[in-house]
């Protein structure tokens, strides 16, 4: 089978997602992501899964727009688009039967994804089992290991914290102060200073701990869970990063691309 006919499914439309489906189709590859209904990404402005709301979403140029039928699926790629469907148990795959199948869910278990999906099934992160789950694992923890293929067993544990920015982790994070809706009073893009509030829920402000920009932001209108991650700080100040593909989910997304050709490149 020549790799440029090769259909991919990816499951989520959040930032890890969409980081790999930008790396395929600038590679050629036709795609189409599956999401639920009422996604909730912090990195929206880099997330395809904003499509669900918008119609659809542009990431590095790249453009994912929804649709609700597998005849859509094919007219958005022939237009050289993602095609994005609200499809949570990713149905029309049976419909499309794509060569590849890659849960980038992140939802740190197995949603459903099985080996038997596809030709090649691959899952990013833990929850999936390589040689059982899926055919390959792409760790997902940062460190030495980030983007490696792992052909058995599992990733690397969660290990519960963010990545460290600017000497910065737990404390770029912003967490829901209760439960309700949210409420944001400043935008992704925004500078802000310690202290600052950048939403509110019901009537409690979530507050920036740190200075610097905001790079993520839950959508305003969420309904959310106290504790729950809303917001994200980048201490570094660089508004180019709150709009662009990171280098996890470059790295990431090497690794899925270099998992394919390996399989399929034979």
């Amino acid at each position: 089978m020549a790799i440029m006919n090769l259909k991919v499914l990816i499951r989520g439309g959040g930032e890890l997602a969409s980081a790999v489906a930008c790396r395929l189709v600038e590679c050629h590859f036709a795609v189409v992501m599956t999401e639920v209904s009422q996604p909730q990404a912090v990195r929206r402005k880099i997330s395809f899964c904003e499509a669900v709301y918008d119609g659809t979403q542009t990431v590095e140029g790249h453009i994912a727009r929804l649709v609700s039928s597998a005849r859509q699926v094919y007219d958005a790629w022939e237009a050289g688009e993602i095609a994005l469907v609200v499809d949570p148990e990713a149905a029309i795959s049976s419909v499309l039967k794509p060569d590849i199948e890659i849960d980038a869910i992140i939802a740190k278990k197995n949603l459903g994804t099985r080996i038997t999906d596809a030709e090649m099934v691959i899952g990013l992160g833990i929850g999936f089992e390589a040689g059982k789950d899926a055919h390959v694992v792409i760790e997902t923890n940062r460190g030495h290991n980030l983007g490696r293929i792992i052909r058995h067993g599992i990733a690397e544990p969660d290990t519960g914290n963010p990545g460290d920015i600017g000497g910065y982790t737990t404390e770029r994070v912003m967490r829901a102060p209760c439960g309700g809706v949210f409420r944001a009073c400043r935008d992704i893009g925004d500078m802000v200073e310690t202290g600052e509030a950048v939403a509110y829920v019901e009537d409690q402000p979530m507050n920036a701990i740190i200075p610097g920009i905001i790079r993520g932001l839950l959508r305003d209108g969420t309904r959310v869970t106290k504790g729950i991650k809303a917001g994200d700080v980048d201490p570094r100040g660089d508004k180019a990063f709150c709009y662009t593909i990171s280098d996890k989910g470059r790295t990431i997304s090497g690794g899925v691309l270099e998992a394919i050709l390996s399989h399929f490149n034979r």
